[in-house]
């Protein structure tokens, strides 16, 4: 008389399994596609300053920048190998040019002081790896109005002159 259609036999339960398993695959497959096809973030640009206030020193055309912690004079970790080049050049007899800058904060004698101050320590480090003194010039500190950071304005540069 009636018939009994069981609607939870095995053939059921098999394709409720084979469906989850299915939607699964294809939520890592479709995660896979989006990351790789995800826009990379751009990394910094060569002149950018990364540390917010910190010591650093960078490399950029054969200038080497020192960047300082604001009231500090401490050379940055790597300094050596940074100079490298230029203290090659500095032995071979080319003449070093080491120019403080500061940012204009605070009390303006202090921060020349100070510019100074992180120009000499640069000029005893390259001393100190081998340069004679008497190859390096020291320019007066300077100030410069821009639009960049103070952390890029506490600086000093080394330039290989003639």
């Amino acid at each position: 008389m009636f018939s009994s259609d069981d609607d939870t036999g095995p053939g059921v339960v098999l394709a409720i399994l084979f469906g989850v398993v299915a939607a699964v695959i294809g939520l890592v497959i479709g995660l896979g596609i989006y990351k790789t096809h995800m826009p990379k973030q751009a990394a910094p640009a060569a002149a950018e300053v990364v540390e917010i206030d910190g010591a650093s020193v960078k490399v950029e055309n054969g200038v080497v920048k020192f960047y300082f912690a604001t009231a500090k004079a401490d050379i940055a970790a790597g300094a050596k190998e940074a100079l490298a080049d230029v203290v090659k050049l500095g032995s071979e007899g080319k003449s070093l040019r080491i120019s403080g800058f500061h940012d204009a904060t605070g009390d303006q004698a202090k921060n020349e002081e100070l510019a100074k101050q992180r120009a000499l320590a640069v000029r005893d480090t390259l001393v100190g790896l081998g340069v004679v003194a008497d190859k390096i010039e020291l320019v007066k500190p300077e100030m410069l109005t821009g639009s960049g950071s103070n952390a890029e304005a506490r600086r000093v540069e080394v330039v290989v002159i003639q």
